[in-house]
């Protein structure tokens, strides 16, 4: 078996990196592009993604020893800045990776940079867009270059530190986009402290605003003068951080989408903050890292010639790496480190060298650190494989089994597969006697095999039958010899199953008891019901079976009407099967019962037939249920009605007299004639002589309306008709001068200044045009492209659509010059042509567009458009003075 791989390795990249230009004083990483800064002022870019180098010299027409302080490139590897330190002077430099010449920074002339922070998320091969500059006297600059530009955008200042003067070392950002702009958030660290920074807007506005609140910062006791600031990018979005500090190694991790108020009133986007003890390194409090790099998982830390691997959740040394340096190279030692966000590898230089440290699969084996630090979720988030999650459950399970917790270890033991057999398992659980647990697992199990697993399923399901059955089987014996102290001994317990314990009380109820002893068995099923609020099925049909059997039916009936399901959205009602009750009912003769489930379940003809046999007036009261069918409302009183009139007993008129008293209950929807047919051939009429008339009074009252109808609609069709001969008469008279609402020019003015092509046809020598009642006119042309460009997509493809085909009919003559018809001449006498006018006409023309619904509709539209950036800025008010900022301090 071959060992297994060191997770990091290092190996020499280039001897002799610096091409004799002096010696390695910096360096920096991004897309497979290293840019090396020498102690004689040249800058040499390394890209071994096409595999090629070259060399700009930043001291030439400078006086005395240069030197590059520091280098740093971009993540995409486009964009380079530089700070060269020599003579007296100090000068920063931006050179970009398609030009041979480097441009000054003029502005930033005498300030020494030693950090940049930059726009990950906008930055671009051509323009840098807007970075952040930490000098060595503490102050912050904002910078903008484009590759295109013969200088810079731009250079603002932004910030500096008033109550405690350091020098900047480190500095990172990170943007998010917002509904009202982008939100920036600034980690910038000194030699002691950890500032940040974060608001909405511009760099300028969001440091500004620090002049009215207190900056907030974490300080650590000890300094270094290499304090680093690092943050890990994951899919171009800072993961977490970490810093190079007097006290250790201070880091957490970054929460850009959840920020939470700290007391000072800003918002705090770190979480999990940690401090790594130096004196964990193995070297004594005094030795200190001299850099850093950061993995997804580990630390990188150069101490003298050596990086040591710390495991960043558990802060135990993983590996120690050693670089194959030249003899001249050992006594000066490794510089420093940097990282390739970009390519995922990291490097480390000495003052000829580069050495690359490439990681082989970091997160292979931290299940197992999450697991020794029993944090369980993330251990299961980073298993490869079956095997992995199955020690993670088996040291749950192992854990919640020594602290006594069986049914929770019970779960965590169904869910493993190969760590341990289904035979140790449960025999560990028989050997103390826990059946709960054991049922538990093996309910758990049941849930984990597939349908195919057929024999296990069966067998596992027999067990834990038994064990059910096990647990239940005295409960028919303890009713029987007690069944008041059995049932409140099932009222009091918790968790009882009370469909395990129907066998039981069914015995119960089939014994005989007294009229006046407490039924205990009802007793316990009301408590179920009523304050369980049990909805099995089982449980409701057996309490209602129990009610049927009562000589009482008010119970029953009541139970019958509670809608026990209703406060649940989309549920059932009632729980019991309706079926299966009326077959009891009827069984048991509960008929006022039957009529209730006939009419719950819709089936009102069987209610009321069922009704008229108990009592009629419970027939009326079920007719009158029905509501929103009116046919089968009437049908169900007619029903009533027959076996009124049917079964009264006594004389010809008497019978009479009720019938027509009957009517008036049906509050009008039972007319004479509809009972009638139920009375013998050969009745006196006078006996519905007063019925008879009372009902063709209605009918000529009805009549009289209709007639009254028609006459209405009559006069209305010939308003209507007047108004449209009206109409072909109707004229508007306008002024010589006269405008169009849209393009301003005159509207009698020639066609020939128009291209109107084949929609309208020319009024004599002038344009078409439309005049609308408010006073307002357009040219035809205008009108159409105003309503087309105003309206909805939807109806300007129709205004469009109906050009195309005026256009594709030809020039067709019309038969009125103002396109309205006559009453002697209807729709049907126009040709295609001026049918197609009229549709258009419709659609453009039907109110006009600056006093109808159309212009209404503008008014909910900006008077600046969100695309139009450039007029929004140029209303921004920019704040011109940054006051004195407040700083407080803030305890880790």
């Amino acid at each position: 078996m071959e060992p297994r791989r060191q997770v990091f390795s290092v190996d020499l990249l280039e001897r002799y990196a610096a091409k004799g230009r002096g010696v390695i004083t910096c360096m920096a990483a991004g897309n497979d592009v290293i840019v090396l800064g020498t102690s004689k002022g040249w800058v040499i870019r390394h890209d071994f993604g096409v595999g090629d180098s070259f060399d700009i010299d930043l001291s030439a027409g400078r006086p005395g020893e240069q030197s590059i302080h520091r280098v740093f490139v971009d993540p995409g590897g486009s964009h380079c800045i530089a700070t060269v330190i020599g003579g007296g002077n100090t000068d920063t430099f931006y050179t970009h990776a398609k030009w041979a010449k480097p441009r000054i920074l003029g502005k930033l002339k005498g300030l020494i940079v030693n950090a940049v922070a930059w726009n990950r998320q906008h930055i671009t091969e051509a323009s840098t867009r807007e970075i952040i500059l930490g000098t060595d006297n503490g102050q912050l600059h904002e910078v903008a270059v484009d590759e295109k530009d013969k200088r810079e955008k731009y250079i603002k200042f932004l910030f500096e530190l008033n109550e405690l003067p350091e020098a900047f070392t480190g500095l990172q950002m990170e943007t998010a986009s917002i509904n009202n702009g982008t939100r920036y958030y600034v980690m910038a660290v000194t030699p002691t402290r950890l500032y940040s920074f974060t608001g909405i807007g511009s760099l300028d506005s969001v440091f500004a605003s620090y002049a009215e609140r207190a900056v907030h910062f974490m300080e650590l006791p000890g300094e270094v003068p290499n304090s680093q600031l690092h943050f890990f990018i994951k899919q171009r979005r800072a993961i977490h951080f970490a810093w190079l500090s007097g006290a250790g190694i201070y880091h957490g991790g970054l929460n850009f989408g959840a920020q939470h108020s700290s007391p000072n009133g800003d918002e705090n986007f770190v979480e999990n903050k940690a401090l790594l003890d130096y004196s964990k390194l193995g070297e004594g409090v005094l030795v200190k890292p001299s850099s850093l790099a950061v993995s997804e998982f580990h630390f990188l830390l150069l101490v003298g010639n050596k990086i040591k691997v710390v495991n960043r959740i558990s802060e135990q040394i993983v590996e120690e790496l050693n670089f194959d340096q030249t003899p001249d190279a050992v006594s000066r030692g490794v510089l420093g480190l940097c990282s390739d966000a970009s390519a995922g590898l990291f490097y480390a230089y000495d003052q000829n060298s580069i050495f690359q440290v490439s990681v082989n699969d970091e997160g292979r084996d931290m299940w197992k650190v999450y697991l020794d630090l029993k944090e369980y979720a993330a251990a299961l988030a980073n298993c490869r494989d079956a095997l992995q999650r199955d020690q993670v459950y088996l040291v749950q399970a192992e854990a919640a089994f020594s602290a006594k917790d069986f049914l929770r270890a019970a779960s965590f033991y169904a869910k493993i597969n190969f760590a341990l057999s289904f035979e140790e398992i449960t025999l560990k659980f028989i050997s103390i006697g826990e059946q709960d647990a054991l049922r538990t697992f093996l309910l758990r199990k049941l849930d984990n095999f597939a349908k195919d697993d057929k024999c296990q399923i069966t067998m596992i399901s027999t067990w834990a039958t038994e064990l059910y059955l096990d647990k239940y089987k005295f409960a028919p014996d303890l009713i029987m010899l007690d069944a008041y102290e059995t049932v409140e001994s099932w009222m009091t317990t918790k968790d009882l199953n009370p469909r395990k314990l129907i066998p039981a009380m069914m015995r119960y109820s089939s014994e005989p008891h007294a009229k006046n002893e407490t039924h205990e068995v009802i007793k316990y099923l009301e408590y179920c019901v009523h304050r369980l609020q049990n909805e099995d099925p089982g449980i409701h049909n057996l309490l209602l079976s129990l009610y049927a059997k009562q000589e009482d039916e008010s119970t029953l009936l009541r139970f019958l009407q509670c809608k026990f399901g209703k406060g649940q959205p989309n549920g059932p009602e009632f729980f019991y099967d309706p079926k299966y009750a009326l077959r009891l009912c009827l069984k048991e003769k509960r008929m006022r019962a039957c009529v209730h489930i006939y009419s719950m379940m819709s089936m009102h003809e069987e209610a009321v037939a069922l009704a008229l046999q108990v009592d009629p007036e419970l027939a009326m009261a079920e007719a009158d249920k029905v509501e929103d069918d009116e046919d089968l409302r009437k049908k169900l009183w007619l029903m009533v009605a027959k076996h009124v009139i049917e079964q009264e007993k006594g004389t010809k008129r008497e019978n009479i007299r009720k019938a027509i008293a009957f009517l008036k209950e049906t509050d009008g929807l039972l007319k004479i004639e509809d009972i009638l047919p139920f009375f013998p051939d050969f009745a006196l009429i006078d006996d519905f002589k007063e019925a008879i008339c009372s009902s063709l009074e209605d009918y000529n009252e009805q009549i009289e309306k209709l007639k009254q109808e028609m006459n209405d609609a009559t006069h209305g069709a010939d308003n209507i008709r007047n108004d449209i001969s009206a109409l072909a008469q109707r004229y508007a008279v306008i002024k010589r001068d006269e405008e169009c609402g849209v393009c301003w020019k005159k509207i009698l003015n020639v066609a020939d200044d128009y291209r109107i092509g084949r929609v309208y046809m020319s009024v004599g020598s002038m344009a078409p045009f439309y005049v609308f009642p408010c006073g307002h006119s357009f040219h035809a042309h205008c009108l159409i492209a105003h309503v087309t460009r105003c309206t909805s997509e939807a109806q300007a493809e129709y205004i469009l659509d109906l050009q195309k085909q005026l256009t594709l009919l030809g020039n067709e003559p019309r038969k009125e010059m103002n396109g309205s018809l006559t009453e002697e001449e209807p729709i049907a006498s126009m040709t295609p042509g001026d049918k197609i006018r009229s549709q258009l006409d419709d659609a453009i023309a039907s109110e006009c567009p600056f006093c109808g619904d159309l212009m209404i509709r503008e008014i909910s539209l900006p008077f600046i458009l969100p695309e139009e950036t450039d007029e929004i800025e140029s209303w921004e008010i920019k704040p011109q003075n940054i006051g004195t900022q407040k700083s407080v301090s803030l305890i880790a």
